[in-house]
């Protein structure tokens, strides 16, 4: 077992994380891969959001990173593995918590299920929240693959969501 001392939490910038989030929705940085025509671009545009957020990169062996095309951690561009890395991190980058539809905030994410089965398969990003009672065609995303800008959650045929807080990060 690997103990990492408790670290402060740093503030995530939500409203940077956005604002990358609208200006890249409908493009490609240059400055990463396009895994469109590789199985999909969402978590790799949804870990470049969570890193304009302040997130630092996580170089450890399982951690979260991309330098190249190959030369990437898993859990950047991976649904199942970017939730694994978000959830139990407990070292450098993002710190996340399993939330529900009432405390999720412009910045996060959002895993769908579009199968009968427990493979999330989708990672958009929370870009807006509409007024009134929270329901998710209140919530407004941007996503990659099929790329979306303020498309409402409720848009999607899924089985299963999962709502990602980030709660802060850590250097």
């Amino acid at each position: 077992m690997i103990y990492y001392p408790q670290t402060r939490l740093y503030t995530y910038n939500r409203q940077a994380a956005v604002a990358y989030a609208r200006k890249w929705a409908l493009g490609r940085n240059p400055r990463y891969a396009d895994f469109e025509k590789m199985g999909g671009d969402c978590t790799n545009f949804a870990s470049q959001v969570l890193h304009a957020g302040g997130c630092p990169m996580n170089f450890h062996r399982y951690g979260w990173y991309y330098k190249t095309l190959n030369s990437r951690a898993p859990a950047w561009t991976s649904v199942k593995y970017l939730h694994r890395f978000l959830v139990n991190n407990k070292s450098t980058g993002p710190v996340v918590v399993e939330t529900d539809l009432q405390n999720i905030e412009p910045g996060d994410i959002i895993q769908l299920n579009f199968g009968d089965d427990e493979v999330f398969d989708h990672s958009p990003v929370v870009v807006e929240i509409l007024p009134g009672p929270r329901t998710l065609d209140k919530i407004l995303i941007a996503a990659h693959t099929f790329d979306r800008l303020d498309y409402p959650v409720s848009n999607y045929s899924f089985q299963k969501i999962r709502f990602l807080h980030v709660a802060g990060y850590r250097r």
